[in-house]
């Protein structure tokens, strides 16, 4: 066998059925790196450096008589890492150019006897994939509708159905309000959720096959540009803007109801810390009575102010950046936040 370098095309295709190893530093790798690869580091974050600036101190050759030594003690324990982690005899190996790093890391695998392919170019080439994602313009649909909506579920719900459904906040890791955060990990960098994002659109490409046709069109939430700490590319934001939007129009109160069951099991220091963080947009009297309520237990009175401000907030947000609102958007009137109904309420006008 002999090791293979292939184009980020067929990569991408063979990363389907077979285990992709990210063999750039552990610092890189969590940064950001190919969804679903895994990290196999030829080199500590300290080595990198190490090496690096050997060669860009002395010479090329010096660099690698430096990484050798780090690569000779690893050799056994990486074998074993990928023969106990995977039953596949087929790999695919990336570092960040598709230089030295993989072709060592691939050298070593070949020996063993697995079949290794190389992507060309590297996780570099892989990032101007990504960003070539968010020029494609998409049969997107949004839903929308005031916070406490429920629109989450009914996008589970619509998935569900066989509908294609891009989780936006999935994605990112967080609920998009100042509340957004609790009960979930830290978020992705700006760059994995750009990753993210660019294989899901991917994953919506059509397809020849008859018996399972590509979908009609894309689910996507009404979002605001910025979802926590990361922000969906201006590019695709701009088409998302521009795309009809269904926005479900549910009571007040049922909304309300929603929100207490959803927020209100949160300790209520993190309640404050939230209110807090928005006081300013929220006015000095609004923040004293949301939070004067949580400290009486009246969580229903503190929420009840605070589905106000963000019911006027998501009206101007509605509007903003789009044209022609009243052709764009169709209102759907449901009588309570219902994940199944309300899905069902969707493809109906579809």
């Amino acid at each position: 066998m002999a090791v293979k370098r292939v184009g980020l095309a067929e990569f991408l295709t063979l990363a389907k059925t077979h285990p992709v190893l990210d063999v750039r530093s552990p610092g890189e790798y969590l940064h950001a790196h190919i969804p679903g690869a895994q990290s196999l580091p030829l080199f500590s974050d300290d080595e990198r450096k190490v090496v690096g600036t050997a060669y860009k101190q002395e010479s090329k050759q010096v660099a690698i008589k430096i990484g050798l030594k780090y690569f000779g003690v690893k050799m056994v324990e990486m074998v074993e890492t990928v023969e106990k982690s995977f039953t596949s005899k087929i790999v695919l190996v990336h570092c960040w150019r598709g230089g030295m790093r993989s072709a060592g890391v691939a050298w070593l695998l070949d020996l063993y006897g697995y079949q290794v392919y190389t992507l060309q170019g590297g996780y570099k080439t892989y990032r101007g994939w990504v960003l070539e994602q968010f020029e494609k313009d998409y049969p997107i649909q949004i839903l929308g509708g005031y916070t406490g909506s429920g629109k989450t579920e009914v996008l589970k719900a619509l998935a569900k159905k066989s509908e294609c459904v891009i989780d936006l906040e999935g994605l990112a890791g967080h609920k998009g309000s100042a509340f957004g955060n609790m009960g979930l990990p830290a978020q992705p960098s700006q760059e994995m959720f750009e990753n993210k994002l660019a294989q899901a659109l991917a994953n919506t490409a059509p397809t020849e096959d008859i018996e399972n046709p590509s979908p009609r069109c894309i689910w996507m939430e009404d979002e605001s540009q910025r979802i926590g700490t990361v922000n969906i590319p201006t590019v695709l934001y701009q088409k998302m803007r521009q795309k009809k939007v269904f926005f479900l129009d549910i009571p007040f109160e049922s909304r309300l109801d929603y929100i207490c069951i959803h927020y209100g099991k949160f300790p209520k220091e993190q309640l404050i810390n939230a209110i807090i963080r928005i006081k300013k947009k929220l006015g000095g009297l609004e923040t004293k009575t949301a939070i004067n309520s949580l400290v009486e237990d009246d969580v229903r009175a503190s929420f009840r102010v605070l589905l106000q401000y963000y019911d006027k907030l998501y009206g101007k947000g509605l509007e903003r950046n789009r044209e022609n609102l009243t052709s764009i958007v169709t209102r759907v009137e449901a009588p309570v936040v219902d994940d199944q109904a309300n899905a069902a309420l969707l493809l109906a006008l579809n």
